[in-house]
């Protein structure tokens, strides 16, 4: 299947401390490019991440964005820690008696004395294989939003590789005919231009010029690279710089057949190919 560089995935998962939320989105890149938006709280993390991702993508600019949104304690979580009440009201007394003027700590403020009701923190490290777990459902969701934009972008160049045959096909059989009446006129300027000149001459001069305006390796190397795109479509996976190698070598066998041209249906052909293969290197630029 071919793979789009384009995708965007979110995922969410409610834990008993708060709710995990992890995005990833990505545009075209002529590498593997990550940028990580995490939570210092999770940033030990980001390499099982990089590594999860690596293992996934070949191509892109992708941004993996990961939080966590702790939740409110419920009442039946909170328990006081009775050694530290304990302790407070023993200091407390010791106060009362060297301070009597001072006054005694509010209700409000031994509820939020540090510790009160123990050890409220969250695990990080602990949350490493949900935060995974998570990473591995979106990247689900994320592969399969840039596998059904490839097969969109597949379409498209099919549909222009199609076009690009029947332009082949329709003046490759009109080229013989056309160089000949070419050639004979030229051999009329000639035979007049050279006057007593040999016919050998006259033949020779012919002979070179036929051979320079002749096409027919252009043409069969382009059929040659049609049918290698699209062997590579249906063959599928990252075949983005392949197939971007191959609109190089399409373009030069255009720019060839439109520079040995003597004919107009040679150099309008040509024109109409290489408007093809220009619209077809965008659409692979975002190919994996």
């Amino acid at each position: 299947m071919i793979s789009s560089m384009t995708g965007y995935a979110v995922k969410t998962r409610d834990l008993e401390r708060g709710t995990l939320q992890l995005e990833l989105k990505s545009v075209n890149s002529r590498y593997l490019d990550f940028h990580f938006r995490i939570t210092e709280d999770l940033r030990a993390l980001e390499m099982p991440l990089r590594e999860l991702l690596a293992s996934r993508l070949s191509r892109g600019k992708v941004e993996c964005r990961l939080s966590f949104n702790a939740a409110a304690a419920r009442s039946e979580q909170l328990k006081i820690n009775d050694e530290l009440l304990n302790a407070l009201r023993h200091l407390g007394a010791q106060v009362s008696t060297v301070l009597p003027e001072a006054a005694p700590l509010s209700v409000n403020e031994v509820l939020r004395w540090p510790g009160m009701f123990g050890e409220q923190g969250i695990d990080f490290a602990a949350l490493g294989v949900e935060v995974l777990a998570l990473a591995r459902e979106a990247l689900d969701d994320f592969t399969a939003t840039r596998g059904r934009e490839g097969e969109k972008l597949a379409i498209t160049l099919v549909d222009r590789v199609k076009a690009m045959r029947g332009i082949v096909q329709d003046v490759a059989p009109r080229i013989p005919e056309a160089q000949a009446a070419y050639v004979e006129k030229l051999r009329q300027r000639l035979t007049e231009a050279l006057g007593n000149a040999s016919d050998e001459r006259v033949l020779q001069e012919i002979a070179v010029f036929a051979t320079r305006i002749d096409v027919a390796e252009e043409l069969s190397r382009l059929s040659t690279h049609l049918d290698e795109v699209e062997r590579i479509l249906k063959a599928g996976g990252a075949s983005g710089k392949r197939l971007d190698f191959l609109m190089q070598e399409l373009n030069r066998e255009a720019n060839t057949l439109a520079s040995k041209s003597a004919i107009t249906e040679v150099s309008q052909s040509a024109m109409e190919l290489k408007l093809l293969i220009e619209q077809m290197r965008e659409q692979i630029q975002n190919i994996e």
